[in-house]
């Protein structure tokens, strides 16, 4: 049988999807200088294929299929899995009709859209799977004929799964980062040792699909010490929510790569509380470069309100300063918007994510993915009707406190707060230390500037609704004068 996978690259911005948001993907689109710079970057160091893209084409070819992996064309084939995402889904869609028409082969999706929103996709496809794609993929692999909706239950041990056959893939267009250096490697790999979260953070849709589950630490190593045999010194991305979650198994992972001794850079994902110092030295030694974690916000109320524990900040500065002296980069992530923030709590967050000192920060707009306890919360409040818009970046409810003009505004403020300081460029280079009295004139200057332009804005805007307010009283006024 012929097999075409799609793993087609996102229109508009700089798409991400695959485990991102769990599945949903994201899109963030520049609509200021700085965040057009950092969409021109993320385009450029942030290109790595779809992981259960590599699950698929692995059980199909074990099974004796042919297989094809595409990121645009349409490809004639007996069969197409199409991997779908909630912000490309049109795309997505557009594919799997050319395709159906063009050669009358059978299409299906998989995916979190496919597993919770089929109602965007039905009608363009033979069949929809439902959950984890391995399972149901390895019954068609053996013959099964997929027919509408296809149940997929996640398979209880993942060491079962061969290893993604990332050989099928075209290395051209892959490039990321490692840590602060320029220049991208093409060798990337996304690797998974875990699935799901067994966190309970209400807005988050890493755990909707399926249970946590994880794999050996011998499962793993086994993995890296195949990509290290076909491709030389490699750069993993492992994709897990949390990484250092159970600490024997990542400790465990880390000494099997030291024993090994293979040439491998990664990265991980992971909460900054299941991380310590003897921990992030051992995986420095195994090739530890950069460390991502949630902060999402400064205030503890507010993320005890939507089920996130919160972690000292103490323990926050310890574990980024000592990455800091290690050389590892670090990237912390944060939420603006919750239902209590205002636009003091949102300077707040964004002062604490200044003086945290991380390499980079990603900053989005609270978003209520469907399927998460956060969306029936917020049903009532959702304004959006289209679903590519819930990107992360776009504002898609009506917030109690601030207009989208103004989530939008905060969102491209913090960016600008962040990035367009003269000591961020000092620490990115690696020189955090360095002071002297120029570099501090200069950043109490961008601060002030940043402080004035935010001032400006709120004022304007209280001033509009002043003069709105005024209208309509003189409006009311004289609508009753003329009925008098």
């Amino acid at each position: 049988m012929r097999v075409v996978i799609a793993d087609l690259k996102g229109r508009g911005g700089f798409v991400n999807k695959d485990t991102v948001v769990g599945g949903y993907g994201s899109r963030f689109r520049g609509f200021s200088w700085t965040t057009r710079w950092i969409e021109r970057a993320r385009k450029l160091y942030q290109n790595v294929p779809s992981i259960h893209a590599g699950y698929l084409a692995a059980i199909f070819a074990q099974a004796g299929h042919q297989v094809r992996i595409t990121r645009d064309s349409v490809l004639e084939g007996d069969l197409a899995l199409v991997l779908s995402s909630l912000v490309d889904y049109r795309h997505e869609v557009e594919w799997a009709e050319e395709a159906r028409q063009r050669f009358r082969m059978r299409v299906g999706f998989f995916g979190a859209p496919a597993t919770h929103m089929p109602e965007l996709l039905e009608g363009h496809a033979d069949f929809i799977i439902k959950g984890e794609p391995e399972h149901a993929a390895l019954r068609m692999a053996a013959g099964e004929i997929p027919k509408g909706f296809v149940d997929s239950p996640a398979i209880p041990d993942l060491d079962t799964l061969p290893f993604p056959a990332w050989h099928l893939f075209h290395r051209k267009m892959v490039r990321h980062a490692v840590g602060r250096s320029l220049e991208p490697v093409h060798a990337a790999f996304p690797i998974l040792s875990s699935r799901s979260c067994p966190e309970f953070c209400t807005y988050c849709p890493h755990r909707i699909t399926a249970p946590y589950r994880s794999r050996s630490p011998e499962s793993v190593v086994a993995e890296i010490e195949d990509i290290c045999a076909r491709y030389g010194r490699a750069y993993l991305v492992f994709r897990d929510p949390l990484f250092t979650q159970e600490r024997s198994r990542s400790t465990a992972i880390a000494e099997g790569i030291i024993r090994k001794n293979l040439q491998v850079r990664f990265e991980c994902e992971t909460r900054l509380d299941d991380l310590d110092k003897e921990l992030i030295d051992l995986l420095y030694r195994a090739g530890l470069r950069t460390i991502t974690f949630g902060v999402e916000s400064v205030d503890p109320a507010t993320l005890k309100r939507v089920g996130r524990r919160p972690i000292p900040p103490a323990h926050q500065r310890e574990i980024v300063g000592h990455c800091r002296s290690k050389g590892i980069s670090t990237e912390g992530f944060y939420v603006l918007g919750f239902l209590t923030d205002t636009p003091n709590s949102i300077r707040a967050t964004v002062d604490y994510s200044i003086d945290l000192g991380t390499t980079l920060a990603l900053f989005k707009i609270l978003t209520p993915y469907p399927g998460t306890p956060l969306y029936k919360q917020m049903k009532p409040l959702i304004t959006e009707t289209d679903p590519e818009k819930f990107d992360g970046y776009t504002p898609t409810f009506r917030h109690p406190d601030m207009s989208h003009e103004e989530l939008l505004y905060v969102l491209a403020h913090a960016y600008s707060r962040f990035y367009l300081r003269p000591s961020w460029g000092l620490n990115y280079l690696g020189f955090a230390g360095a002071h002297s009295n120029l570099l501090q004139r200069l950043e109490a200057y961008t601060h002030r500037r940043h402080s004035e332009n935010e001032m400006a804005f709120f004022s304007s805007r209280v001033s509009k609704t002043e003069q709105q307010c005024f209208e309509q009283s003189r409006d009311t006024a004289h609508g009753i004068f003329q009925v008098r």
